[in-house]
């Protein structure tokens, strides 16, 4: 079977505009590949690992070309558990929120644990070359305002970075679906919701 890796960055659960969303796109998914499993990575639940001076030691002799030693292996497990687990999936479904023109903690947290030399890239003669290739990608997102328009794009942090670092890793067919405005009343965030859903639903279809 197809493994689908769902990486949940909001917090807020049930309250969630963004998962209101992602639940339309499992739904559709579900019932169009049934040979699919989704694995679910909920950033705000598990405890990532912290990225110590013997861990960011083990990055440099990496970055340098060398193996690491037993002693760095051994201190790498959790970071090597959550690049192996990045890397078992066949294709990715993104849940986060717009936090300060761009994306959550646990999120930049995840990327730094996962963003790896030897694991998801490496450095070549000819540059930076990706090796998480031929995987598709769904970012479902939801912002407080609506950053569609060119003057507000300029403050849209989110989609440039995310396309950027995973592009940096070879995923270059990334796909986003965004809700917003989602605080600019009831109303209109209901109505911006149902055309994200019915989105989703679509891209479900595709994917």
């Amino acid at each position: 079977m197809k493994k689908l890796l769902h990486i949940i960055a909001t917090p807020r659960q049930e309250e969630s505009r963004t998962l209101k969303v992602t639940t339309a796109f499992i739904e559709a998914f579900k019932q169009k590949h049934t040979d699919w499993i989704i694995e679910e990575a909920d950033l705000t639940k598990e405890k990532m690992p912290a990225l110590t001076m013997k861990r960011l030691d083990g990055k440099y002799v990496l970055l340098g070309g060398r193996e690491l030693s037993p002693e760095l292996k051994e201190a790498w497990g959790e970071i090597i558990i959550q690049i192996q687990r990045f890397l078992s999936a066949d294709a990715y479904l993104v849940s986060t929120p717009m936090w300060n023109f761009s994306i959550p903690h646990t999120f930049k947290h995840y990327l730094d644990v996962i963003l790896q030399p030897k694991y998801l890239f490496r450095y070549t003669s000819a540059g930076p070359e990706g090796l998480v290739k031929g995987k598709k990608m769904l970012v479902i997102a939801s912002r407080g305002g609506d950053y569609s328009s060119e003057q507000m794009k300029k403050l849209d942090f989110q989609e440039p970075y995310l396309r950027t670092v995973f592009g940096f890793v070879g995923i270059t067919d990334v796909k986003f679906i965004v809700a917003q405005p989602m605080d600019m009343g009831l109303e209109m965030q209901q109505v911006k919701i149902k055309e994200a859903q019915e989105e989703a639903r679509k891209a479900a279809a595709q994917f």
